[in-house]
């Protein structure tokens, strides 16, 4: 990345994180039309990506840069997806089309980003915190969108932008969190109904890189196993993995008892909607407490599921008081629908960069690491890049936290380098 170039992303880092922090650049409100987030009932007979309804969602961040201002147009839209069982669902999303020039060879690229953990409610969707950047409900309810540096940073440098709600943020039902198939479809679908969107800067075929960490870094590493069998026309040049929850039974035993206990819920409610034979189970194992919990974060952004729930212990939420892990890998057909969400089984195409932090009190790093390994043993194009940040107030995810930061340089530098064709690193 040229100097330039470098100043300029950093410097749209820097203003983003002013937004986050209160900060008062140009910002257009726009809430959305009414019924936006209402699907059609029954969904047309469409394919995956296509485009349901649309319409300008004027977020318009107006970033200094060295050559002025770096605006970019944005659209909010609902689109065609697949759910974990291959029905037809409706998911929102953005896609900004940004001012920049694109510098680089060949035709203007696309990234799809998956968010991180936004929440279960549906003012989470990051579709509405884009227009909001930071909103506080009385007493807990603080949400922004914290993507929105790292998406600056693409388009700064002219690269375009999309990213998917996932299913049942802001869409009806819960947010079907972790869920392995579901959220790497939606990211996939994303990509298709971005390029068919009238009037962009974008072409209906250019290069796509994926990008994504913790929540996102699973969604994005099933996009990348997914691509081939699901959406083999796009030009995907490579993929950002980053502290992907690649085996849920390890990460639910992790960050069980840390500041982001609460998230165990969102991936309750989630599988107990798309798995509805588990139900009975949940129902049967979870106590008066465990009950009002996942009723609770149910309608929770991450901010106040971790103010409300951080550092408690699911062992209080069950009635035998043993924690959940050790209640759910009892019943046969729960380690089936966890076996069935481990990442690792399907060959990736793209190169992949994955990132992990060594002392990850969140999402362990020592799955993170199998992943790499039994990607590399499929014969994958594989990059594994540690961070070793000792312990930090083990539990507080700042362990998770700083390494995502710590990070962004060097994904910026990999999805550039896919972008140009360069040589691609491999330490398999």
């Amino acid at each position: 990345m040229s100097r330039i170039r470098v100043r300029r992303v950093l410097l749209a880092c820097s203003a983003a994180l002013v937004i986050l922090a209160g900060g008062s650049p140009a910002v257009a409100q726009n809430a959305p039309s009414p019924g936006f987030y209402e699907p059609p009932s029954p969904l047309a007979a469409s394919a995956p990506g296509e485009i349901i309804r649309a319409e300008p969602s004027p977020l318009l961040l107006e970033i200094p840069s060295p050559d002025g201002l770096i605006p970019a147009e944005a659209t909010r839209f609902m689109y065609q997806s697949t759910d974990t069982h291959g029905a037809p669902i409706a998911v929102t999303g953005t896609y900004l089309d940004p001012a920049a020039p694109w510098p680089g060879p060949g035709p203007r690229p696309l990234i799809s980003m998956a968010p991180g953990t936004q929440g279960q409610g549906d003012q989470c969707a990051p579709s509405k915190l884009l227009s909001q950047l930071i909103h506080f409900d009385y007493p807990l309810d603080l949400r922004g969108e914290y993507e929105l540096p790292f998406m600056t940073a693409m388009l700064a440098q002219g690269i375009a932008v999309v990213m998917t709600d996932y299913q049942g943020l802001g869409t009806p039902g819960h947010h079907t969190y972790v869920n392995r198939k579901a959220q790497g479809r939606a990211v996939l679908d994303a990509v298709r109904a971005a390029q068919r969107l009238p009037g962009t800067k974008i072409s209906g075929d250019g290069p796509v890189a994926l990008w994504g960490y913790s929540q996102g870094g699973g969604a994005s590493a099933s996009a990348a196993e997914l691509h081939a069998s699901y959406a083999p026309e796009l030009d995907i040049k490579g993929a950002y993995v980053g502290a992907p929850p690649a085996d849920l039974t390890e990460v639910l035993q992790v960050v069980d008892g840390t500041i982001l206990t609460g998230v165990i819920g969102y991936a309750i409610n989630g599988f107990s909607q798309a798995y509805p034979e588990i139900r009975p189970i949940i129902d049967n194992e979870v106590n008066e407490v465990g009950r009002s919990v996942l009723n609770e974060v149910a309608g929770q952004c991450v901010a106040e599921t971790a103010l409300r729930f951080g550092f408690q212990q699911t062992r209080d939420y069950t009635r035998s008081g043993e924690p959940l892990s050790v209640i759910l890998d009892r019943y046969e057909e729960v380690r089936a629908i966890l076996a069935d969400q481990r990442l690792g089984s399907i060959r990736p195409t793209v190169p992949v960069l994955i990132q992990s932090g060594t002392a990850d009190d969140i999402v362990p790093a020592h799955q993170v690491r199998q992943l790499a390994r039994e990607w590399c043993s499929q014969d994958a194009t594989v990059q594994l890049s540690p961070n070793e940040l000792p312990p930090i107030i083990p539990g507080l995810a700042v362990n998770h936290a700083v390494p995502y930061l710590a990070g962004i340089g060097e994904s910026i530098d990999f999805i550039n380098a896919r972008f140009a064709d360069r040589p691609v690193p491999s330490n398999c």
